[in-house]
């Protein structure tokens, strides 16, 4: 992922106002970031517990959006859950319900779309992990590719559904 700045994150928000934008938190160390590790760039609101942003580049431009986590509840079941980005699969308390406002006038009136992903954001360490042993020979750089690009396809295809008119 290209380097972002503080000033670009803010422009590329596409479900919250500018004044909205413009008042967001954003983390500071920007430069010392791991941009070549991320697939995208996620964080958590320190000051609001549950609010976190995203933001990636979609083609030459950062898109990004803001996104509230529910209340992470732990099952006395153990349970496996799926995130829906990275596809990997992990504990339940591990992967959580995120909402997203819709932009436009729809997120203003209160409507939201969701989905269920790594807690913390953490999507980019998972598809880069070391995969586990598959019966088929194949190399481990292209099951790297393959996951990364899809990673970036699912993320893409719910911000798109964030900005779908309604």
């Amino acid at each position: 992922m290209e380097q972002l700045t503080e000033a670009q994150i803010r422009e590329a928000m596409v479900n919250c106002s500018r004044q909205e934008a413009s008042a967001l938190f954003v983390p500071s160390g920007l430069a010392f970031a791991p941009w070549d590790e991320l697939d995208y760039f996620g964080w958590g609101d320190p000051n609001t517990p549950g609010r976190f942003s995203l933001v990636y580049w979609r083609g030459n431009r950062p898109v990004g959006i803001v996104l509230r986590r529910a209340d992470r509840r732990t099952s006395r079941r153990p349970q496996i859950h799926m995130c829906s980005f990275c596809h990997t699969s992990q504990p339940s308390g591990e992967v959580a319900l995120f909402t997203a406002p819709l932009a436009g006038v729809a997120g203003r009136n209160g409507s939201t779309v969701g989905t269920y992903i790594c807690a913390e954001l953490t999507c980019s360490a998972h598809v880069r992990a070391q995969p586990i042993a598959a019966p088929i020979p194949t190399t481990a750089s292209t099951i790297l590719r393959g996951s990364r690009t899809q990673l970036l396809e699912r993320l893409d295809r719910f911000v798109a559904d964030v900005q779908r008119p309604r």
